[in-house]
């Protein structure tokens, strides 16, 4: 699936939608002494020991909001929230057609394959940034780890799965990277590092009633979500959810990132991309979804198993077990900066792992 980006700096919207925000929120001072992350010289580069931390560079005071690129844990002030409800607003006034609400949500995959056609050129992006964010990675591809396997889900054009197969050591891994695109397949099928001895592309619906093909219930040790699951409809959610419960081993983890709400791609929506509540169509016929880290945690805590046979159908929900516990969820704030063009981009992602129980 598409991975999220910075808005272009061309994109006159991104303008008018940042020239009306306000000052953020600083946070104060804690010493005098310039921290290291704070410096422009790389041997100060630091290495963060907790994932979820989200980075350290702290907007202050006396800050040159353009001296970095980048600000972490940036909270918005009323002010712009106020702008981005108004945006909703107009965004709910002027939805989608019911004609093309069913023309996108009967056949996605149809949009998605069209994406890849029309992006052979520039769809791969290296996501060499997945171990620091999900340490499982570098332990299950460590030399000595043993058989593990890997499902990347949405997989695109294997931005996930070809830096890490590029970084492995452990001879017993295998990766399943599985896309609801044809395209994207074919796509990482023919890239040079595709190796069918460590890595098996194969089209799956994640919220379809099969699984992936060549795996079994109970047979995955680790899954990645990456940008996939705000492509689904608030309606596929439980199912996708139930299939990755199905694969994964007992213990097994989910290594999740998506959109979070508010987020700057959420906000400058324009007339005719609104479908329902926080969920979109741009421009090239994809569907995108924006979570709330507590709806978020709903999901992937409340979902149920289907029962099996009629004795289970005894078993209410109130009763039966659910299928995740959350092991982690964070909200990454960021302020992305155009230096040059003295631009400020509010981004939003929510960040999470969950485990089978």
């Amino acid at each position: 699936m598409a991975s999220a980006t910075p808005a272009s700096p061309a994109a006159s919207p991104d303008e008018e939608l940042l020239s009306k925000a306000s000052v953020l929120t600083l946070q104060e001072a804690t010493s005098t002494e310039l921290p290291p992350h704070r410096s422009h010289d790389p041997q100060y580069n630091m290495k963060r020991t907790d994932p979820f931390q989200f980075g350290s560079r702290f907007l202050q005071e006396d800050d040159d909001v353009f001296e970095f690129n980048a600000w972490d844990h940036v909270e918005t002030d009323d002010t712009y929230k106020e702008y981005a409800e108004q945006q909703y607003m107009k965004q709910r006034e002027s939805p989608v057609s019911d004609f093309d609400k069913h023309r996108f949500n009967s056949d996605p995959a149809k949009w998605w394959n069209l994406f890849y056609k029309n992006n052979t050129a520039n769809f791969f992006k290296n996501r060499k940034w997945l171990q620091q964010e999900f340490p499982i990675l570098g332990k299950i591809t460590s030399e000595d780890a043993g058989p593990m396997t890997i499902l990347e889900v949405g997989a695109g054009a294997g931005n996930t799965a070809f830096p890490i197969l590029a970084n492995n050591k452990n001879p017993k891994l295998k990766v399943h990277a599985c896309d609801f695109s044809k395209k994207a397949v074919e796509v990482m099928r023919s890239h040079e590092a595709y190796n069918p001895d460590f890595m098996q592309a194969d089209v799956w619906d994640a919220a379809g009633d099969d699984l992936p093909p060549g795996l079994e219930e109970s047979s995955v040790d680790v899954v990645l979500m990456i940008f996939i699951f705000s492509a689904l409809s608030p309606k596929q959610w439980e199912q996708a959810v139930r299939n990755i419960y199905r694969v994964l081993k007992p213990g097994g983890e989910v290594c999740f990132r998506d959109y979070g709400r508010g987020d700057l791609a959420q906000v400058r929506f324009k007339k005719g991309r609104y479908l329902e509540e926080n969920f979109y169509i741009r421009g090239d016929g994809t569907r995108v979804y924006f979570f709330d880290k507590d709806e978020l945690a709903g999901i992937w805590t409340e979902a149920r198993a289907v029962p099996k046979d009629e004795a289970e159908l005894e078993v209410t929900t109130e009763t039966s077990q659910a299928l995740f516990d959350v092991e982690d969820l964070g909200v990454d704030r960021r302020m992305l900066v155009n230096r040059a063009r003295k631009l400020k981009m509010y981004r939003c992602w929510l960040q999470g792992r969950f485990r089978k129980k």
